[in-house]
């Protein structure tokens, strides 16, 4: 993927600031971010927990999180980073240890924040107050994917737009299906 030169630079400057963000909580919070994100488990134990404590709500607010969350890894995972091959940033732009364990896919677009993204917005349409809990985790997954080393910045924001979509798409294709039919 071709990426316009003032992009580059700003995306260089941005990903070592964030990269080189050598807090004590950067070093606690974010790996363990890293490791519930993984595999999607955070979210699925968010659905969880929603479905069995949240009544008809908790479990409408899942069901809606989950299925936006499986289009948005399909369309991020399946989709675009099949079309679009990007490296990963540089290791030298990593001033700590933990770009070695980098994924070889595409960076372009973060899976990991299109899914949490998905995950989050349909949740907020179906519960907005869980929805604004999620967010938190959901905006440490997109730091984290920089600070890591794993993305871009411009890759997170990839993500996230994905997620938006998948969303946005789970919710119109029931009406869409309505009309349709009548």
């Amino acid at each position: 993927m071709r990426v316009p030169t003032g992009l580059q630079r700003r995306e260089h400057q941005l990903t070592r600031r964030m990269a080189s963000w050598d807090s004590p909580a950067a070093r606690g919070l974010l790996p363990a971010v890293e490791e519930a994100a993984e595999h999607t488990k955070l979210w699925w134990a968010a659905a969880l927990v929603m479905a069995v404590k949240g009544g008809r709500r908790g479990r409408r607010a899942a069901a809606s999180g989950v299925l936006a969350m499986a289009v948005a890894e399909l369309l991020s995972n399946g989709v675009a980073k099949q079309l679009v091959e990007r490296r990963r940033p540089p290791a030298e732009w990593i001033p700590h240890g933990d770009v070695e364990d980098r994924p070889d896919s595409s960076s372009f677009p973060s899976g990991h924040t299109a899914a949490a993204m998905a995950f989050t917005t349909a949740v907020a349409a179906s519960w907005p107050w869980v929805g604004a809990a999620c967010a938190v985790p959901t905006v440490l997954v997109a730091v984290e994917r920089v600070h890591s080393g794993a993305h871009y910045p411009s890759d997170v924001a990839a993500g996230a737009v994905i997620g938006g979509l998948a969303t946005a798409l789970v919710r119109m294709t029931p009406r869409l299906l309505l009309r349709r039919r009548g």
